[in-house]
């Protein structure tokens, strides 16, 4: 499997367009790597691209950037609200997949290497890159910025990892490192006062403020700053003030998302705004975001509601949007913003996405897919669908809003299904469709004929193995169909009885196309193990079935 990372390196010009298409047109040229997301600021005047790809692109087409940031930025002329020292200011690589931390931090040492020789640039290594933890912190290098770097520059404290130890006017020093999947956040207020801005970033980064007593700092026994905490772990921010909206902003680094999620740190500062007399109006994103940080905002606030969590991934993401005020500065378009969804490839979705007409006309076609395992997994999803809107309907009937959460949680889980479900529906023609690719395949030599059968006994696997795992997704589905036949709101028995007929047609169809599939399986002793385990679940789904029917039928009939 490729090995991918990420880098997002922050050029120090958000203004003049021109120079910022000129640097990412460098980063355009690698093969091998995909830019996602451009998110130039004119108040900050600064820039943070995000792309992807396999190391050695990425590496290239970071080099090229930083060479050419260097060309086009005088960072003598430069002024802007973020903390800057160079016309490439940081440059971090991050791990996305198949790959260590410790092999990120390897890629990061190469690239800092090629720009301190080739470019002759002063270059200082920060985080997982750094082996000195006394420099390792960003804001530790950066301090004093791009005016106090001449005299910091010559301390032997400060001398580059990499590079000349002289002081470059117009490029300045930049940071290269490796480190986790950074969020990079801004909250706004509504006040345009910085230092009440900057009182709540210290109410609440991880690294709090000096304890004062009389306007002096207080020491402890040795002497140094006795420091008070702020609320929020793994948050770095401070405040200022953005001429561009006339307003004030936290400016949040959330440096671990799995400790200090994005809703949490949003409602901190919310809550810390409001101890101060002061609102927050809305906030924004830098860069992009991992899908489960919207989802799980969307089912924090969702919670705080007493609603359902158990709705879908696109309404999960417009209730985080909504919640956070994530679109009250400029719109906010999950395609462009999710990583996920920046990195998807459209064509495993093609089926999906159409409309029920379209797909119903894609499947009559001469094409001879999306067949019938295709039709199984849509059937199925459908059938949890039902399932899931009776959970829901569920959690929100009046005089039941005490069951609220036990309702959620069968829609949750009856939302995974879908998901897995709908996710199926591609998976199975692809798979076909690998088939007849095998089939394609050159067979003039031995060799040739060799690779072109083992092709053909890989893709004929795969082939088993798809329809097998919409077969057990919607067996397992049928659980939450068969609660909410059983305690779901009464009025809606008939369509939990409609979702477990859907949930039996995707089983059985399902292990039709096993079956058929599993003819040209040479490997027999796998054939037979699939369809006994096949039969046997087939069975039980029946049977299951005539379970949830009594059920359902005995209810409408009361």
């Amino acid at each position: 499997m490729k090995q991918l990372i990420e880098c997002v390196p922050n050029f120090s010009e958000g203004v003049d367009i021109n120079i910022i298409n000129q640097i990412t047109a460098e980063i355009q040229s690698v093969d091998g790597v995909r830019l996602l997301n451009v998110d130039p600021g004119k108040a900050t005047n600064r820039t943070v691209v995000t792309m992807v790809g396999e190391p050695g692109p990425v590496l290239e087409a970071a080099f090229l950037a930083i060479k050419k940031a260097g060309e086009l930025i005088d960072m003598s002329k430069h002024k802007g609200a973020h903390p800057r020292m160079g016309a490439t200011d940081v440059c971090p690589l991050i791990p996305i997949a198949n790959i260590s931390m410790e092999e990120t931090a390897g890629y990061a040492l190469k690239l800092a290497k090629r720009v301190g020789e080739e470019l002759q640039l002063a270059v200082y290594l920060y985080e997982a890159a750094q082996p000195n933890k006394e420099r390792s912190n960003l804001s530790v290098i950066r301090a004093g910025e791009y005016e106090g770097f001449p005299k910091k520059i010559l301390e032997q404290a400060w001398k580059p990892d990499f590079g000349p130890a002289v002081f470059d006017v117009k490029r300045g020093a930049t940071v290269i490192g490796a480190r986790d999947f950074l969020v990079a956040y801004n909250v706004n207020l509504n006040t345009t006062s910085t230092r009440r801005a900057n009182a709540i970033a210290f109410d609440v980064r991880e690294a709090g403020r000096v304890k004062k007593e009389n306007g002096k700092n207080v020491l402890d026994a040795e002497g140094k700053p006795v420091n008070i905490p702020g609320s929020l772990k793994s948050v770095k921010a401070i405040g200022w003030y953005i001429e561009e909206y006339s307003v004030a902003q936290i400016s949040i680094n959330l440096t671990n998302i799995n400790i200090t999620p994005v809703h949490v740190a949003f409602d901190e500062v919310c809550k810390k705004a409001g101890e101060r007399g002061i609102r927050v109006t809305g906030s924004e994103l830098v860069g992009l975001i991992p899908l489960k940080s919207m989802t799980d905002a969307g089912k924090y606030f969702l919670r705080k509601q007493h609603r359902s969590t158990g709705v879908s991934e696109k309404e999960l993401i417009k209730i985080a949007i909504k919640s956070m005020g994530l679109d009250e500065l400029s719109p906010f378009k999950p395609s462009e913003r999710i990583i996920e969804y920046m990195l998807s490839d459209k064509a495993d979705s093609k089926l999906i996405k159409m409309s029920l007409a379209d797909f119903a006309d894609e499947t009559a076609s001469e094409s001879p897919a999306p067949g019938g395992g295709s039709i199984a997994a849509y059937i199925g999803s459908l059938g949890i669908s039902l399932a899931t809107m009776v959970a829901n309907l569920s959690a929100h009937k009046p005089g039941w809003d005490e069951r609220w959460e036990e309702f959620s949680d069968h829609a949750e889980k009856g939302e995974l299904y879908k998901s897995e479900l709908l996710r199926l529906v591609d998976a199975d023609t692809r798979a076909f469709n690998q088939i007849l690719n095998a089939f394609s395949l050159p067979k003039t030599s031995d060799e040739e004929k060799f690779l072109r059968k083992n092709a053909i006994q890989d893709a004929t696997r795969h082939a088993i193995e798809i329809p097998f795992k919409v077969m057990q997704t919607a067996y397992n589905s049928m659980e939450v169909i068969k609660a909410m036949a059983e305690m779901g709101n009464p009025n809606s028995v008939s369509d939990a009885g409609v979702g477990a007929l859907c949930a039996r047609s995707a089983v059985m169809g399902a292990f039709m196309n096993v079956r058929i599939n599993a003819a040209g399986y040479d490997n027999k002793i796998y054939v037979a193990d699939i369809i006994e385990r096949g039969t046997e679940m087939q069975e039980k789904t029946i049977a299951l079935e005539a379970t949830i029917l009594e059920i359902v039928n005995k209810e409408i009939d009361a």
